[in-house]
């Protein structure tokens, strides 16, 4: 695999991005020009907490993303997890724009990016591609006002198997390359209330583990468990965006 962060020109064929496929011809031909292709892995991380925002990222294929909130106690708590339906960086604003938190690769891939400016110039010379990129950022906004909701009434076992079902929807695969620690931080609990959880799953026939990351055997069963935020998100991305959300 080359290098993370390595970067060369996009290839003509319209780029594994639901996002950018929803783009009507004529807007697509507004930024193919500037978009560049990255290859970026599991861990990097795009931005941190005021960073200036200079590019916007689009995950291709299986490549996921996810936005982290530090605290002061030194643990970061996810509230948005994007895959190839999405973009990350810069989505509604121009000019300089900090980072609020931090957004890092789940899962490592390949990544079609632009500029801010190009972005936002493209913006200005067509409505519908500016409304397109207005719908997205209502399901982004959703996405986190849902995950705030979720952190305070679900239980961790239905956070943890909410979570592996978004992943494995956006990846198309059944293993998912995370382990019980990262889970832990990523729901914002200790280790031990997660490895109950795995090991109550385990236990039910739904997951078996290895090291570095988690597989999927019985995905009904895991959705029976999980709370159903992951639908609420996907009704709301039909109702704005019908058919970007992957199926």
């Amino acid at each position: 695999m080359p290098r993370s962060g390595k970067r060369s020109a996009m290839r003509p064929k319209r780029p594994d991005s639901n996002l950018l496929q929803a783009l009507r011809n004529e807007d697509f031909a507004l930024i193919e020009r500037f978009l560049m292709e990255e290859v970026r892995e599991s861990e990097d991380v795009l931005y941190n907490p005021g960073d200036n925002i200079a590019k916007v990222y689009f995950p291709l294929g299986p490549s996921l993303v996810s936005y982290l909130v530090p605290n002061i106690e030194g643990r970061d708590v996810e509230t948005v997890l994007v895959g190839r339906e999405g973009a990350v960086g810069g989505i509604v604003s121009s000019g300089f724009l900090p980072a609020y938190c931090r957004i890092i690769v789940k899962y490592g891939g390949n990544f079609a990016c632009a500029t801010v400016s190009s972005i936002q110039a493209a913006k200005e010379q067509s409505i519908s591609f500016r409304r397109l990129f207005a719908r997205y950022a209502d399901c982004l906004m959703a996405q986190m006002f849902q995950a705030t909701a979720c952190n305070a009434i679900h239980s961790i076992e239905q956070r943890s198997a909410k979570w592996l079902i978004a992943a494995i929807d956006r990846t198309g695969s059944d293993t998912v390359p995370l382990s019980q620690e990262q889970l832990a931080s990523l729901l914002g609990v200790g280790r031990s209330y997660t490895s109950r959880v795995i090991q109550n799953l385990k236990a039910d026939g739904v997951l078996e583990t290895a090291r570095g990351k988690l597989t999927v055997k019985n995905r009904d069963l895991l959705a029976a468990k999980a709370c159903d935020c992951n639908e609420s998100i996907k009704s709301h991305f039909e109702v704005v965006l019908r058919g970007v959300y992957p199926d």
